[in-house]
This record gives structure tokens, C-alpha cells and sequence, in this order.
């Protein structure tokens, strides 16, 4: 969600915060605004829309030079998106600017507090508090580092704080909670931010902050305690992708460029994870042999899009495995009270790391004694470091806010598990496992191939934009591509688009069919699952006999369909389980095109963040 980036150092503190933001502008957010410290006092800017509309500001009423300094984009939850709420925030004097992402529960009561005595609190936001807080104890302390961890043990939910102070012209603190922020260290310099990509043009060295920690930046050097004072163990790493990964490359969304980048992706995800004789070597999952050979339930907690490549999983761990596995939506597993013991695996699937919904899942699972594994694309996040084992997907910077190479990233660390599992379980043969292998390695250039014949299904997407309403239909692994197809469409389109099991159309949803609507059918093999097969092809005639115009997705050579598509879209013949590799990669086409002839902003739909860090 909202974006931080916080400097000190030798260089201009406005030019490094600016650019800072603009690679977070991919988070999403409805405002932004910028303070420096300089010539002994804090000058501060902020404007509502995009940072745009902030740059234009800064020609207009520039910001002193100074070296040290913040920036904020942000994603509105308390107050309207408007010049007077958004960061950063100010005392009274206006000697502290402060910005936040997250969300402060017990606000109200410290403004009430604030207000008796005396504070004049201008803002609608919960983050405008902290502001004060923060003078009152540096008035008290005089070290801004240790009048915010007095503010910290009094702040309640989810935050992560950034501030600046005009009497400590060169530090930099950050606190953080529940959200995420990381530190980059360069030559006599460092950097805040709430992801890398805001600082890889100047360094790859960062540190990842834990729970409930505070740092304190200098130009010489980085100073981590715990919120009582206490000093705090922190993991150094080095970022292993460039400034590069994170720029367009030539194409005219990050979303396109995503898309195309998923063979590589894919491919990568499994290199250094199978070994000469083709066996699984998981690494980082850490949770020995043993314990996974006691494991009588897995549990699946995500939330859209991999709760989608969760229910794909399920099929999978099932399949290979014979362990009986649920696929949760992480927002609401903890609150239906759900069974859990130590024989269970619980698999948290997030993209960020930082998927605030997933987090608390994976907390409650480990209160109850299972263990968790998790599924991540990014180093060093707080779902991994609270997990007993992760598995990494290698899908680099995912900048786009609708997902695409982060799902099949995902999907092929999924089917990596579920073989995994069926390898020390003794469920899958070695020559099972090695035979599945080759296929994923294969799938990279499967996706290359479908990626090579778009032109019908972009020309097709077009001529679609003035409809209202797109309807999916799948079944087995079909389902899941059927709800992540709508999914997209939703995000990137604003359409009202609907996933549907397709043998549910007749208990429902076939009232919705009408002339001329489209309908996506995701087809099953006619090899692995010939019974399916038949049904979903009776499906396709239903809506076709109503007047519905089928958009079919079916593997090359499937003839039976061939008389009831309006448009049809070959993909690859592939093993069964490992469909949605290639069958998700059209809709994903499908709905960047739409939602370009509809005139829509594809890498920031609204209303939407990258990383969702509230419940």
C-alpha cells in the first residue's frame, strides 16, 4: 500500500525521495507529499493525486536544499484523499513531519488526549497524532530515536512510522510493526523505504527490520533496538536484481512487460531446486523429513490471486500426495475457529510477504502448533521470517499492481511442495517426480509459445470493450483460471466479470446467459480428463444455444469443441495438473487489452494497492 522512503546522506534529500517514489508508485496511493530538513528548520509539500500533481507543486513553491529527508504516497483509510490528509504530517510548531503506512486503532483516544492538552490536530488521519506524540517526548528526550520507541509502546494495530526531526538535522528514524520497512546502506548515505526498488539505483546492500524494531539512520551508519531500548539482531542481505528489472524496458505497461517476462520467470523458479538425478532438493524448507511424514492435513491460506493458485495446489498436494488439503481465504481462516494441531502443514502463499490478511492466518496457525510454510517472492518479509520454512519464488520485481508472473511463480512453487511432500512421504516414485519435473521445465517454453500468438486474443479483447459483462466457466484446474481470468478483469477493466464452476451453470448462473454475452470456457484435457471433458463441451453448447458468444481456451487438437466456439484459443497440450501454466496466460492478455481500449490506467487500477498491509 502506501509508499515511505526516507535519506540522509550527501545528496540532494528531494531528488532521492522523489525518485524513491516514483518506483513505489506501482503500491498504489491517492496522494503524496515530501519534507526536508534544511537551513536549521522542516519544509514540507503534499498534494492529493498523483505524484505528478506534487512535482508541479515543487516547481511552483520549491523545497530549500537539504540532505536529509522523507516522502509518502499515500493510500487513503482514515480521511479523504485530499492536500490536508495526506503525508507527511506535522506537529504544531513545525519542527516533526512523520509518515506512515498502516493502520493506528487507538488513535482516538490519543487525540482525545492530544486535544485536552492543547494540541490543535488539523488532519482527519490517525497518523497526524503520532506527529504530536513524537514533539512531546523529543521535548522531553531530546533524541528523536528514543522519543519514537516511547511512542511506539503507546500506539495499538499496525504501523510503520518514518519521521524527522528539525533539531537532529541528520537523522532519520523508522519504527516499524506489522508492516513492512527495510533499510538500504550505501557509502555515507543510507536509505528507508517500504520496498528495495526505492533505493536499488543507489545501493543493493539492506538490512531487513523485525517486529517491534526502531533504527535510527546516520551517513555513518545504522543503529537497530527493540521499542524498550534493548539493541536488536538484524539480517543484512544483498537485493539480487538490478535498477533494470524494476523499469518498463520498452513496453508501454509493467504489466506487459511482466507477462512477457513469465517463461523466465518460470524457469527460474526452478533452478537450484532439483538435483542431478532429477530428485527435489527444497533447501529452505527447512521442517525436517520426519515431521512432514506425520503430516495428516495441509491447510492453504492466501488471498486473491494466490488463493487461486491455493486451490490449484490443493489439487495437486491431493493428487501426489493423498493428504487431505483445504485451501483458505486468509482473511477469514482465524475467525471461523478452524482445527489445527502440530500434524498440521499450513502453506501461506504471498506475493509481497507483507499480505496483512495471510500474516495474521500464519500467526493463528502457529498459536494452534502447526507448522507453516510459506510462498513468497520477496527476501527478506515478515511472512517468511514468521514461517518455519519458505520456499522463494524467483519472479523478481513484481511491479504491475494485477498479478501475472507472481501466480505462475507461485503455481510452479506450489506443484514444488505438493511433490516435495509426495517424495518424503514415499506417495511418488522417484521416476514419478523426475517425469513431472521435465514437464515443468518444459512449461517455460510452452508459455513463450502462447505469448508468440496473442494477436487474435488482443484484436478479440478490443472489439469487447464496450461490453458490461464477461462471465468464466471451468472445471477442475480450469475452476481456479476461470476465477483468476474474471479476477483480472475486474481489477483491470472494471467490469463485472464472474467465475463459475461450470457444472454449476445449471443451478444458477445459466439465468444470466443472453444474447451476444461473452463467455470464456476454460477446457479441460480431453486426455486426463476425458469425463470432464464431455460435460464442459455440453456446457459450451448450453449458453451457445442462448445466444452467448464463447470465447473457447482449449489444447491444440481438441476437435470436439471446434463446432461450438465463436473464438477459439489454442494453448499447448500439457499434463493435466499443469494446465493453468499456460491457460491462465490469455486472460491475462485478454484483460490488459480490454482494459486498454477501455482507456484505463492498467499498472494502477483504482481503488487497488500492490501490497495489502490492513485486515
Amino acid at each position: 500500500m502506501c509508499g515511505i522512503v526516507g535519506y540522509v546522506g550527501g545528496q540532494s534529500a528531494l531528488d532521492v525521495v522523489i525518485a524513491g517514489l516514483k518506483r513505489l508508485e506501482y503500491r498504489g496511493y491517492d496522494s503524496a507529499g515530501v519534507a526536508v530538513l534544511a537551513d536549521g528548520g522542516l519544509a514540507a509539500a503534499k498534494k492529493a493525486g498523483k505524484l505528478a500533481n506534487l512535482e508541479k507543486e515543487l516547481v511552483d513553491r520549491p523545497l530549500p536544499s537539504g540532505s536529509t529527508g522523507l516522502g509518502h504516497t499515500r493510500w487513503a483509510t482514515h480521511g479523504a484523499p485530499n492536500d490536508v490528509n495526506a503525508h507527511p504530517h506535522l506537529d504544531n510548531a513545525g519542527r516533526v513531519a512523520v509518515v506512515h503506512n498502516g493502520i493506528i486503532e487507538n488513535f482516538a483516544a490519543l487525540r482525545a488526549e492530544l486535544a485536552e492538552r492543547g494540541h490543535e490536530l488539523v488532519s482527519e488521519t490517525d497518523t497526524e497524532v503520532v506527529a504530536h506524540l513524537l514533539a512531546e517526548a523529543f521535548s522531553s528526550c531530546g533524541d528523536l530515536a528514543e522519543a519514537m520507541r516511547q511512542v511506539c509502546r503507546r500506539l495499538e494495530g499496525a504501523f510503520t512510522l518514518v519521521a524527522v526531526h528539525a533539531d537532529e538535522p541528520d537523522v532519520v528514524v523508522g519504527a516499524r510493526r506489522n508492516s513492512p520497512l527495510v533499510v538500504g546502506v550505501g557509502e555515507g548515505e543510507a536509505f528507508l523505504a517500504s520496498d528495495v526498488a526505492a533505493f536499488i539505483a543507489h545501493t543493493r546492500s539492506a538490512i531487513e527490520l523485525g517486529q517491534d524494531q526502531v533504527v535510527e539512520l546516520r551517513r555513518d551508519g545504522v543503529h537497530v533496538t527493540d521499542f524498550d531500548g534493548a539493541p536488536a539482531d538484524v539480517r543484512a542481505y544483498h537485493v539480487d536484481w538490478d535498477v533494470s528489472a524494476a523499469e518498463k524496458g520498452g513496453y508501454d505497461y509493467f504489466m506487459l512487460k511482466e507477462i512477457a517476462e513469465q517463461p523466465k520467470a518460470v524457469a527460474d523458479t526452478l533452478l537450484g531446486r532439483i538435483d542431478a538425478a532429477g530428485s527435489l532438493t527444497l533447501d529452505e524448507v527447512r521442517i525436517p523429513a520426519s515431521v512432514l511424514r506425520e503430516v495428516d492435513k495441509v491447510v492453504i491460506v492466501a488471498c486473491g490471486t494466490a488463493y487461486h493458485a491455493g486451490m490449484i495446489a490443493k489439487l495437486a498436494i491431493e493428487h501426489w500426495t493423498r493428504i487431505p488439503c483445504e485451501t483458505e481465504l486468509a482473511s477469514e481462516f482465524r475467525y471461523r475457529d478452524p482445527i489445527l494441531d502440530q500434524r498440521t502443514l499450513v502453506v501461506a502463499i504471498s506475493q509481497s510477504g507483507e499480505t496483512m490478511d495471510t500474516l495474521m492466518a500464519l500467526r493463528h496457525a502457529r498459536e494452534q502448533g502447526a507448522k507453516v510454510l510459506a510462498i513468497c517472492n520477496t527476501n527478506g518479509s515478515t511472512i517468511p521470517r514468521e514461517s518455519d520454512a519458505v520456499l522463494y519464488t524467483h519472479a523478481g520485481p513484481e511491479v504491475a499492481v494485477a498479478s501475472t508472473k507472481a501466480f505462475l511463480t507461485q503455481l510452479v512453487a506450489c506443484y514444488l511442495v505438493a511433490l516435495y511432500l509426495g517424495q518424503v512421504r514415499g506417495t511418488k516414485w522417484g521416476d514419478e517426480v523426475r517425469a513431472v519435473v521435465r514437464d515443468l521445465a518444459e512449461i517455460g517454453g510452452e508459455v513463450e509459445r502462447v505469448l508468440e500468438t496473442m494477436g487474435p486474443v488482443r484484436e478479440l479483447a478490443r472489439s469487447l470493450a464496450d461490453k458490461n459483462t464477461v462471465l468464466f466457466l471451468g472445471r477442475h484446474v480450469g475452476f481456479p483460471v476461470a476465477l483468476e481470468g474474471a479476477l483480472k478483469l475486474k481489477e483491470l477493466a472494471y467490469m463485472h466479470a464472474e467465475g463459475f464452476a461450470a457444472g454449476e451453470l445449471k443451478h444458477g448462473p445459466i439465468a444470466l446467459i443472453e444474447e451476444d454475452l461473452p463467455v470464456v470456457v476454460v477446457v479441460p484435457s480431453p486426455r486426463g480428463r476425458s469425463v470432464l471433458h464431455d460435460k464442459i463441451v455440453s456446457n459450451i453448447q448450453e449458453i451457445r444455444a442462448r445466444g452467448a458468444r464463447t470465447i473457447v481456451i482449449a489444447e491444440e487438437g481438441d476437435e470436439a469443441v471446434v463446432p461450438y466456439a465463436d473464438h477459439l484459443v489454442w494453448i499447448p497440450v500439457t499434463p493435466t495438473l499443469l494446465q493453468p501454466l499456460v491457460a491462465t496466460v490469455p486472460l491475462q492478455v485478454f484483460a490488459c487489452e480490454l482494459a486498454t481500449a477501455r482507456g484505463n490506467e492498467v499498472d494502477q487500477p483504482r481503488n487497488l494497492a500492490k501490497s495489502v498491509t490492513v485486515e
